[in-house]
């Protein structure tokens, strides 16, 4: 054959109709390395996030302190120096801040209230446990991940330390923390790496990689994630070598790394699988979110049936299944919306105060934050109408707010 008709053969090979497999992957890598330019044009030079400072207001009001208080620390040459921008303004990195909570908790009885008011770490030695929090729900765009994400930043915000944990094969999380599965993960170093049932399971310790949060630690997930799912079976029908029942181990890996921590927050896969079985076995506490429309309520109905089922299977085998407290989170609401009102009211007459007083509203601050991969916590007031911020601001911290105080109470300590 010439070389003209070896090039009109191969032409003609490539214009065959692609198969669902060939079809799906090359959208896939089109998709990924579309998002691999974003991102670098999004966060240039080295492609990677990182989290903006703090005017000496925020700073004084994330501590505690007035913004004088802290004007007359810098004065004095107390605790870390903020950056002196134009005008004279100070501002803090989330480091910072972290190293004046230190120093102002060291000027106070170790361990007492005050001391507490600044750095908020738990006390193991006075019975307070490590929080692990799962956020989950059985239908995806109950804006469960971004639910889990804000919750997570808060914390961090707030000086707690915290782990946040991606057990969603989907990994949106992970990108909201600055990671992108398929360029930043290689292989065994998802939650997986952890709980697997192979001589290739890695420590917890190994699969943890800080993030561009100052306290806030993240264990990615990516598709290896569904390796669990399907090895699981396999292990149940043959019995798991090292003798940890599935259920139990999300609960052992986490238990490795407790003394690291004070919260951990779970962003669970949106099916009721072993992976989110063993994350509510190990969770201390659930925050179930759930959008206020007729069908998201009766899909809602059917995850809760289904668990108790399973979750009554996993007691009998001996699982533990103690929770500080269960609460249903009202997200994406639209105030205004007269059917959204009436479910919201109708969850609130069937399950009380197990709803949290204060629902998540829908706002384009938050859905405008995510085209660039950040959350409401990332973004500057001046880059929105001001109204719409501050709408959203405010329910964001409502509702962290409502669930901090929920881990303070079951630690028995007073608000």
């Amino acid at each position: 054959m010439t070389r003209t008709g070896s090039v009109k053969a191969e032409a003609k090979r490539d214009r065959r109709p692609r198969t669902a497999d060939e079809q799906i992957a090359e959208d896939a890598k089109l998709l990924s390395s579309q998002l691999s330019a974003m991102r670098t044009r999004l966060f240039p030079p080295t492609a990677s996030k990182s989290l903006r400072s703090f005017t000496s207001g925020e700073a004084a009001k994330l501590i505690g302190v007035s913004d004088g208080y802290l004007r007359q620390l810098s004065i004095s040459g107390e605790g870390p120096q903020p950056e002196i921008g134009a005008g004279g303004r100070r501002s803090y990195t989330l480091a910072d801040i972290a190293a004046l909570r230190q120093h102002l908790a060291g000027q106070h009885e170790p361990g007492s209230a005050k001391a507490r008011t600044y750095l908020k770490w738990r006390d193991e030695a006075a019975g307070e446990h490590l929080q692990v929090i799962a956020v989950t729900n059985f239908k995806g765009g109950s804006g469960k991940t971004t639910t889990a994400a804000h919750l997570a930043q808060h914390l961090a915000l707030k000086g707690y330390r915290t782990l946040a944990l991606d057990l969603d094969p989907q990994a949106s999380f992970s990108a909201l923390l600055g990671y992108q599965p398929e360029l930043d993960l290689t292989g065994n170093d998802t939650l997986y790496g952890a709980i697997r049932y192979d001589e290739n399971r890695v420590p917890m310790s190994a699969v943890i990689r800080p993030t561009y949060f100052h306290g806030l630690d993240l264990v990615p997930g990516n598709l290896e994630l569904q390796e669990f799912e399907h090895t699981t079976p396999r292990q149940l029908a043959e019995g798991a070598g090292d003798g940890t029942p599935f259920f139990a181990r999300v609960q052992e890996a986490i238990a490795s790394v407790a003394e690291n921590y004070d919260v951990v927050v779970l962003d669970c896969p949106p099916q009721l699988g072993f992976l989110t079985l063993g994350a509510l076995c190990a969770a201390t506490s659930v925050v179930v979110t759930v959008h206020p429309q007729m069908l998201d309520v009766a899909s809602m109905s059917q995850f809760l049936f289904m668990t108790s089922d399973l979750l009554s299977v996993v007691r009998e085998a001996g699982g533990t299944l103690n929770f500080d407290f269960l609460r249903y989170l009202v997200t994406r609401y639209e105030p205004h919306d007269g059917p959204q009102a009436q479910i919201a009211g109708f969850l609130r007459a069937q399950f009380g105060d197990r709803v949290l007083t204060h629902p998540m509203v829908k706002s384009t601050a938050i859905s405008d934050a995510g085209l660039t991969k950040q959350t409401l916590y990332e973004v500057a007031r001046e880059n929105f109408s001001r109204l719409t911020y501050d709408r959203a601001m405010e329910a964001l911290t409502a509702v962290n707010g409502e669930i901090e105080a929920l881990v303070i109470e079951a630690w028995g300590r007073s608000a």
